[in-house]
């Protein structure tokens, strides 16, 4: 166990995603007692299991099931709610907001930096006040409130244009993401209006994906990804590519198509940058603002600071180019963490670091209807197969069992009974009611 009151080497993990919590669970395991202390600091007190978020947006799963608390799992570390606002290499100290703007500075021997990736924006007018993400709980969550309260507002309005904008959805960026965003959150709202809302034809519903480049889907091979679009346009979803979004205010969305139409929603699912923090904090860096590191996952040029996941420009030794970095993706994130808790470890006791060093594994991605597409290894899949080995595969990597057991029960009922599908939007907003009727 790692004693706060340690006098050994103090460790702080900064950022508790895939790579910060499995760095912190390999040190929990392996390091002796008193040998070191590890602190691990987060903005959230729990990680979330991101590849299930388009369920939880669909209702298949209920939202704590991807939320793993931090001082459950990592009951060996001090855990710290609380953002990091700056890193002083020179001194080898973090600020941290830890309340209200409260701040403290922790110091470090070394430096796990794990902070993961940031939404990627544009300059698009009315973007900010228009669209939503789709890379936190909070951001599924609300998605899925929003959705079904657009069809209560169609169904209780006798407006065809006001009717026709909240029945259309627009989901912008093709990679896996947002296709999964996309096929489940289509596949409920198909089935809701078809069983409970009789005023709605499932027809009046437009559901429009827009891609910037000429393919979706680049994690996948060009025949998976063609696939993939021809059975979103067998749905009934319009597939735009090489076309952007040029607007958004109002919520009259602009495509550079030049085609116009009123959207009551917007999915921003472009993909994922650094967090801005390593940038901010003058580390070497790449033009994606990933801290760059040597294989060994130490980054360059400045001692006692390792990097790994979306945050790090990690070298892909496996690639066979030179200049390559593994891709920001989970599978790299969780095996770079394993093995930075292995590294540091070895760099206390005085022994060498390995390199990291890993083939990708391929991709798997669910599109509602029992439908899926998959290739791992070279063997690609499609259909019900590729959406059981998506379900599979995830539930294995779920972290605690008691997670994994709660997943299979929700898919169990899900399987047995019809989803529920009450909007409950006023959870964003608890107070409202209270507040409004407190200053009458």
């Amino acid at each position: 166990m790692m004693d706060n009151g340690s006098t050994g080497p103090r460790i702080l993990i900064a950022g508790a995603g895939y790579a910060g919590l499995y760095t912190a669970l390999r040190l929990q395991s392996t390091l002796r007692r008193g040998e070191a202390s590890v602190t691990v600091v987060d903005p959230r007190p729990y990680m979330t299991y991101q590849p299930f978020l388009p369920e939880v947006a669909a209702g298949a799963l209920e939202p704590r099931r991807l939320a793993a608390p931090l001082r459950e799992v990592l009951d060996a570390c001090h855990v710290l709610t609380a953002s990091v606002t700056s890193i002083d290499t020179t001194r080898r100290s973090v600020r941290v907001d830890v309340s209200a703007g409260h701040t403290e500075e922790l110091g470090y021997d070394l430096l796990a930096l794990t902070v993961g990736s940031v939404t990627k924006t544009f300059a698009v007018p009315g973007l900010a006040e228009q669209a939503v993400g789709f890379t936190t709980l909070g951001e599924a969550v609300y998605l899925r409130n929003h959705v079904l309260s657009r069809l209560d507002q169609a169904a209780s309005t006798l407006d065809p244009e006001l009717r026709a904008a909240l029945l259309t959805f627009v989901f912008v960026g093709g990679g896996y993401a947002g296709i999964e965003a996309l096929g489940e959150l289509e596949d409920m709202t198909r089935f809701a209006a078809r069983r409970y809302y009789p005023s709605i034809d499932p027809s009046q519903m437009r559901w429009i994906l827009v891609e910037a480049v000429d393919r979706i889907m680049p994690e996948v091979g060009t025949s998976l990804a063609d696939y993939t679009a021809g059975i979103l346009r067998e749905r009934g979803i319009e597939v735009r590519m090489g076309t952007t979004v040029e607007s958004m205010e109002g919520g009259q969305v602009v495509l550079s198509d030049g085609s116009s139409f009123g959207a009551g929603t917007v999915v921003w699912t472009t993909g994922v940058v650094a967090n801005p923090m390593v940038a901010d904090a003058e580390l070497p860096h790449d033009q994606l603002g990933r801290a760059l590191c040597a294989p060994n996952l130490q980054v360059r040029g400045v001692p006692g600071v390792c990097a790994a996941g979306d945050c790090a420009a990690v070298p892909d030794l496996t690639a066979g180019e030179e200049g390559a970095t593994c891709p920001p993706a989970a599978q790299h994130a969780v095996r770079q963490g394993k093995l930075l808790g292995d590294n540091i470890r070895s760099m206390i006791r005085g022994q060498q670091p390995r390199d990291y060093a890993h083939r990708s594994a391929g991709a798997v991605a669910t599109l509602g209807h029992h439908q899926g597409v998959a290739e791992v290894y070279g063997l690609r899949l499609k259909g019900w197969p590729a959406w059981a080995l998506h379900r599979l595969y995830h539930v294995t990597q779920l972290p605690t069992a008691s997670r994994k057991a709660r997943v299979l029960a929700d898919w169990m009922l899900d399987g047995v009974f019809p989803r529920q599908i009450a909007a409950t939007g006023e959870l964003h907003e608890p107070r409202q009611e209270f507040v409004t009727q407190a200053r009458r």
